[in-house]
């Protein structure tokens, strides 16, 4: 009887851990979930909705716990007790550093932690440096003091050691029998035809209480074992592969291969301003608020401004795959963390090398972070200068280099730099923790205001540096192309796997633009993986190896936007948009014009399918 007892105390231990943490979870980002006007019912169904899955969870965790209490209940020696202190402990303090790193990424990333994020946080001091010094020493001291009371109170209340008195055999014998096919119903989560899985958790139209009520150790090995299986197949076949080839070809064929030529020079210098986390929402003239980016509102009157362009990933790292390789993210895995498979695909940089372009890249922090810096390196810039290259004294935050410092020491080297060439500053400073500065103007929101303030002061710099870029000798002869690497939550409280929230700006403007363009805008839905082929048919170059990556100045080139979902895929086209997710086998957001659905669906879905093929055969 002890041992059915210890093993029933021992899961209502899990259980409690799992509903503890999520409570944490849900006290720690109370404000936004406030703001989504979250009702007080609908969050305390997370506790329920969360209740199966934790239960296959601790199923799972009791295995082994198991084993040991049938070796005791057989031979009940002392010193196999400390076996489970010690298991337990291991599992619990894993288990609580699965959550509380969920705490300090989900605010920036909007979702769980899975096996990718692992490439990420391989870099520590720039998983701290991303945080506030608050926020990492609060998350840690919060890790210690769940481990300490959650591992004393399983010691002290629940976990009934085995003494030889203990022992009964015919008892054993039934505990040995009867338990496993408990844990294996646990496991699967009953006796129904399809075993559980985490879309038994999804329940609410607020994706954070979703994630909340998703047990984050399951979710966290689903994620790792997908993540081994996908090298062997591809997890996104949701058609014949022929099928899937002909309709992405259907895709991508042009109706006229022509283009409008917006340049008064064919080989003009280029400047790339890539603009951390600017979001749509900053944007006054796509869908932002006046007085954000006033000086970005200035630069538009000088330029083309398209206003429907979305980002294909999230992250950094995948936005310069895009922007350098005209090549889309891919869920489960970045292909910056991949070097074999990098130096397969094409690269503007190495395209513009050949032609005699001096090639740089500037950023004030650390580029290994996300498999950058090797990315950079194989695609051949000339010279790369990261925060460890500028003089130790320009002011910087946690994160690296204020912003207005890098742009003044790109504009320095500038003055000496050979034409033509192609520099690239990559911006920081409204990457959290926000630490910029200038004192807070903006009062939008309670929870985006940090960053909102942060964008503002970039904005600033922009206008500094424009200032003092016109007086270059250059200047006159420069295309300056400005996008922002991926998106971010805005003071519009967006879902993270919303097409509103995947929508950047991307900004053409100079000198080399001829006067007729000027301030246009153009609403043609596109990508930011556009860029590639889009610049290389200004400077009529061949750009026929950037299979994904359409020129946006044809009139003729289809439109239609793709973004990788977490675990599956956003689709935009003229016909209608969804989001869906493979391991759910459902849509976050569907609205898709009638008689248009199987078209659009299949669209979608096969453009996936054939780029994460692409990617497994590099």
């Amino acid at each position: 009887m002890r041992i059915c007892l210890s093993l029933l105390r021992q899961f209502v231990f899990w259980i409690l851990i799992f509903a503890l943490t999520r409570l944490v979870f849900l006290i720690y980002y109370y404000p936004s979930i406030k703001i989504e006007g979250v009702s007080f019912y609908e969050l305390i169904s997370t506790f329920w909705y969360a209740l199966p899955v934790d239960i296959s969870t601790a199923s799972y965790i009791l295995v082994l716990p198991f084993i040991i209490l049938l070796v005791q209940s057989i031979f009940p020696i002392k010193w196999i007790n400390y076996l489970n202190y010690i298991y337990t402990a291991i599992v619990l303090l894993t288990y609580l550093l699965i959550t509380v790193t969920e705490l300090g990424i989900y605010e920036e990333w909007k979702t769980k932690l899975s096996y990718k994020a692992l490439h990420y946080l391989s870099n520590p001091s720039e998983v701290y440096n991303s945080a506030s010094t608050k926020t990492f020493f609060v998350l840690i001291l919060l890790l210690l003091f769940q481990f300490a009371v959650g591992f004393y109170f399983y010691k002290k209340y629940l976990y009934l050691p085995i003494q030889k008195h203990n022992r009964n055999i015919l008892l054993s014998l039934i505990f040995g029998i009867t338990i496993p096919g408990v844990l294996f119903l646990g496991i699967r989560g009953g006796f129904k035809e399809i075993p559980i899985n985490q879309s038994k958790s999804y329940f609410s139209t607020h994706n954070i209480l979703n994630l909340a009520a998703i047990n984050s150790g399951y979710s966290f090995l689903k994620s790792s074992i997908d993540n081994f299986e996908f090298r062997e197949k591809n997890p996104f076949n949701f058609l014949d592969q022929d099928e899937a080839i002909e309709i992405v070809d259907n895709l991508h064929k042009v109706e006229k291969d022509t283009t409008i030529y917006i340049l008064n020079t064919k080989r003009p210098n280029i400047v790339l301003l890539i603009l951390e986390s600017w979001s749509a929402d900053v944007i006054e003239s796509i869908s932002g608020d006046t007085g954000i980016t006033p000086c970005f509102k200035q630069l538009e009157q000088d330029g083309i401004l398209f206003t429907n362009i979305y980002v294909t990933g999230n992250r950094s790292d995948q936005a310069m795959v895009s922007i350098f390789g005209g090549f889309p993210a891919t869920p489960i895995v970045s292909l910056s963390h991949n070097p074999d498979k990098i130096s397969k695909l094409p690269s503007l940089i190495k395209i513009l090398n050949k032609e005699g372009y001096n090639t740089s890249f500037y950023f004030g922090g650390q580029l290994i972070y996300g498999g950058i810096k090797s990315y950079l390196m194989v695609n051949g810039f000339d010279r790369i200068k990261e925060v460890y290259d500028f003089d130790k004294d320009l002011p910087r935050g946690k994160l690296g280099i204020h912003d207005e410092f890098i742009l003044n020491e790109q504009l320095f080297d500038l003055k000496s730099e050979s034409e033509p060439f192609l520099s690239t500053v990559f911006t920081l400073s409204s990457h959290s923790p926000y630490d910029q500065p200038k004192s807070e103007t903006l009062n939008f929101a309670d929870t985006e205001n940090d960053f909102l303030n942060s964008v503002y002061y970039t904005d600033n710099c922009l206008c500094k540096y424009f200032e003092e870029a016109r007086s270059q000798p250059w200047y006159s002869n420069t295309l300056f192309i400005i996008v922002a690497d991926h998106s971010h939550g805005s003071h519009k409280n967006w879902s993270v796997l919303s097409k509103e929230y995947r929508r950047i700006p991307l900004l053409f403007m100079g000198d080399v633009v001829n006067e007729e363009f000027k301030g246009q805008k153009i609403n043609r839905i596109s990508s930011q993986n556009d860029i590639p082929a889009t610049l290389l048919q200004q400077l009529e170059l061949d750009n026929s190896e950037f299979y994904w990556s359409r020129d946006l100045f044809n009139p003729y080139s289809p439109e239609f936007a793709y973004f990788e979902a977490t675990e599956g895929v956003g689709w935009v086209s003229h016909d209608g948009y969804f989001v869906y997710h493979r391991k759910l086998n459902d849509y976050f957001a569907i609205e898709i014009l009638p008689g248009k659905e199987d078209k659009v669906l299949k669209e979608g879905k096969a453009y996936l399918q054939v780029v994460f093929q692409q990617f497994l055969d590099l």
